[in-house]
């Protein structure tokens, strides 16, 4: 396997920026997740689940300031700014010590019976075991990896037998791999230049494993490029 796309995404489920080199803490892929845009009438970290026009911006990260367009061409760059953009009330706020509050519809056709949960501390992300993802293209066949929001897309398949080991990625950042991902309503939701698709999700849970996308813990941190070889080590 090799490096074929590398993808961080500075404010949980709002669209993120492609780069060819990385740099990697134990955190994952630095600044990745690292604000969150927080529901003031609920307290809960907002994600696509809930508001799918999360989804219809993208932000980059130029050292440590965040850059946000939405797909009309609109600026983002205050609370106050998003709050008028989603017609709510939120707070963009940097990753702490404490983990947020996350939810998803376990009735995923109709969008119903929310559940909710902690996330760890630190970064945004849905799982304390998930702080780097992987897919393959021969996983991603014609789908498009925004869907997955994977950090790391490489040219192969076979990435589930991953699972359990440990991976070096280009000369330096090892990997533990935790676990397959779980997904959610939102592989299905609205991008630009991509349609509501429900059929992605359905596909997934009909698989023998009804995960998609590999994810785990950096068990050393550093730098990679496109290109790079993805191996399991010995």
């Amino acid at each position: 396997m090799h490096v074929t796309q590398i993808w961080r995404y500075p404010i949980k489920s709002v669209g993120g920026e492609r780069l060819e080199r990385a740099n990697v803490t134990e955190l994952g892929v630095d600044g990745d997740r690292r604000w969150g845009l927080v529901d003031d009438s609920t307290g809960f970290v907002l994600t696509a689940r809930r508001e799918p026009k999360l989804l219809m911006a993208t932000c980059a990260l130029d050292e440590n300031e965040l850059i946000t367009t939405t797909d009309t061409g609109d600026t983002l760059r205050t609370s106050a700014d998003w709050s008028e953009w989603l017609g709510k009330t939120v707070r963009l706020e940097e990753a702490g010590a404490t983990g947020g509050t996350y939810e998803n519809p376990l009735d995923v056709e109709n969008e119903a019976d929310w559940m909710s949960w902690q996330g760890p501390a630190a970064a945004w992300h849905d799982s304390g075991r998930s702080r780097i993802s992987l897919v393959s293209t021969g996983s991603l066949g014609e789908w498009d990896s925004r869907r997955f929001r994977a950090n790391v897309v490489v040219e192969g398949d076979g990435e589930d037998d991953l699972i359990g080991s440990s991976i070096r990625i280009g000369d330096e950042v090892r990997v533990a791999v935790k676990q397959g991902i779980d997904r959610c309503v939102m592989v299905t939701r609205p991008q630009p230049g991509l349609e509501r698709d429900l059929d992605v999700l359905r596909t997934i849970t009909k698989r023998p494993v009804a995960t998609f996308c590999i994810g785990g813990l950096v068990e050393q941190g550093g730098t990679f490029t496109v290109g790079d070889h993805v191996d399991a080590t010995t």
